[in-house]
């Protein structure tokens, strides 16, 4: 059992040597109510490690028990700028404010809008002699979305149209996607168990290591031609446009390969190796002349 003796530590009162006797007996500053009751200490069953992606508000958490008549701060590590103290903002950035319920012990920085410039260590620190302060690391990542296959896709009329969209970039917590064509929302039918209906168009978003929606639209029809978009809750859209014509096309029909090229890059190598050609030809009609 871990003792710390009056006789080799006279410089240290009873009760600091009852705080430091239980950091290291507990690992944490929790100590019984019959040692000091004011001095502060920091809850650390709290998230200290935070990732949000661009423009989703994020919180961090810092919880301090036995506050007494100390005060909160939040500071920013990189340029130790102050961002609030108490329940008051220091900073002209509208973004920082700290929340705080009326009689809590949570004192939540709470940052809207984050950028990945806001990424970074924010210190929570009371002002106690010495300081006490407890670090938190704050990721902002720009999430993007992808929709697999190539941007313009080709499909014959009467057959089966896939898309799929991933986000695997970011939080857990990326809420969902929708599928728009132009501008409006593509909507379906979620069947009971007990229908055998057969739905045209089906909609299945499921998250495995990344968030995935499969957009599936069966019996492809003219009017089915357009932009489709996948537009996730919190990140950037992703499109593809959707030809549905009628016969064989040379160039891009879904086949399942994504690396197929397109009709305009088919073309722009045809006009190119027609111009050599006529060059070609031009030059040997000159040196023939000559």
């Amino acid at each position: 059992m871990f003792n710390l003796n009056a006789d080799l530590y006279p410089h240290y009162s009873s009760d600091v040597r009852e705080i430091i006797r239980s950091l290291f007996v507990t690992g944490s500053a929790h100590y019984g109510e019959d040692s000091v009751g004011s001095f502060p200490y920091f809850e650390y069953n709290v998230p200290r490690n935070v990732t949000t992606v661009v423009g989703q508000t994020a919180f961090l958490h810092c919880r301090v028990e036995q506050l007494g008549d100390k005060a909160v701060s939040w500071i920013r590590k990189r340029d130790l700028h102050i961002l609030t103290a108490g329940i008051l903002t220091y900073t002209s950035d509208q973004r920082f404010q700290v929340i705080r319920p009326d009689k809590s012990e949570n004192w939540t920085l709470q940052i809207k809008f984050p950028q990945e410039r806001d990424a970074g260590i924010y210190e929570c620190q009371v002002n106690t002699e010495p300081k006490m302060s407890l670090a938190f690391q704050l990721n902002v990542v720009e999430a993007k979305a992808k929709v697999l296959g190539p941007a313009d896709l080709y499909v014959k009329t009467g057959s089966l149209l896939s898309l799929t969209c991933i986000l695997s970039q970011g939080p857990h917590d990326l809420g969902t996607i929708f599928w728009y064509k132009g501008s409006k929302l593509i909507e379906y039918k979620e069947l009971e168990a007990n229908e055998v209906e057969e739905q045209r168009i089906r909609l299945k978003t499921e998250w495995t290591e990344q968030l995935s929606s499969r957009l599936t639209i069966d019996k492809l029809q003219p009017t089915d031609s357009g932009n489709y978009s996948c537009v996730p809750t919190m990140a950037e859209t992703a499109s593809v446009n959707v030809h549905v014509i009628n016969g064989e096309h040379p160039a891009a029909m879904q086949h399942g390969n994504t690396n197929t090229a397109s009709p305009c890059a088919l073309s722009v190598n045809l006009l190119i190796s027609l111009y050599c050609s006529l060059a070609t030809l031009y030059t040997s009609t000159v040196d023939g002349l000559r």
